[in-house]
């Protein structure tokens, strides 16, 4: 039975009596995108989805292997990161802004055109807990995509979206892959990624399933078709 309180632990370490087992959350996982694609990543809950996100992002280093990523990483890993509840809409686009490394002068000037897009200029002035996790995603992603990243990394932040919102993104999302930019998207809707993706990556239990052409891929998953991994 694993320790439940600090003091058992601390006694049973000192002891050498702690035993635990290992548990990969990702293992034996290749892959390669290059710019202008977009690789779609599915699978279960707790199959290393955001595990790979992270990664990726440099939020967590692997522990075998090693990740190259070329240029900037933007992630989008969860409605409400980097966001203050307690600030405006207009502050947290200046600070948002900040976190991810640009002038909060710039920022404050593209404002107005970040509360256009989002849908949020009459919002602008009040603070983050009234938003809805409609309004918190489309300022989140507004800001990320207002300058164009070397590579977004979007966990289902688009999943709570209503249709027009996911249409502009998509548009949005098309238009920074025809600049250059690579996109990494995880989303439990199939369909979105079977249409948006170049290829995708089907993840369970911290490997790969498979990765190849979307229709091919979403398609096993979908009906549970076991493949060998690559």
């Amino acid at each position: 039975m694993a320790p439940t309180t600090l003091k058992e632990f601390a006694i049973r370490f000192s002891k050498g009596q702690l035993a635990y087992d290992r548990i990969w959350a990702l293992q034996d996982v290749s892959l390669e995108v290059a710019p202008g694609e977009l690789l779609g990543v599915v699978g279960p809950n707790g199959a290393g989805k955001t595990t790979l996100l992270r990664a990726l992002g440099g939020i967590v280093a692997p522990t075998s292997g090693r990740i190259v990523v070329r240029g900037r990483t933007t992630p989008i890993l969860g409605l409400g990161v980097g966001l203050q509840p307690d600030l405006t809409g207009r502050e947290n686009i200046v600070l948002l802004s900040a976190m991810l490394g640009r002038d909060p002068s710039v920022a404050r000037a593209r404002t107005p055109a970040i509360a256009e897009w989002s849908e949020l200029s009459e919002y602008l002035e009040v603070q983050l807990r009234a938003y809805s996790a409609g309004m918190l995603a489309r300022l989140a992603f507004a800001v990320v995509t207002d300058e164009r990243p070397d590579i977004l990394l979007l966990d289902e932040v688009l999943a709570v979206g209503d249709a027009a919102f996911q249409r502009r993104s998509l548009e949005r999302i098309q238009s920074l892959m025809h600049e250059g930019a690579t996109v990494v998207l995880v989303s439990h809707d199939l369909r979105q990624v079977a249409e948006w993706a170049s290829q995708v990556l089907w993840l369970d239990g911290g490997r790969a399933v498979m990765i190849a052409d979307p229709s091919e891929t979403v398609a096993a998953y979908a009906d549970g078709s076991v493949v060998a991994t690559p």
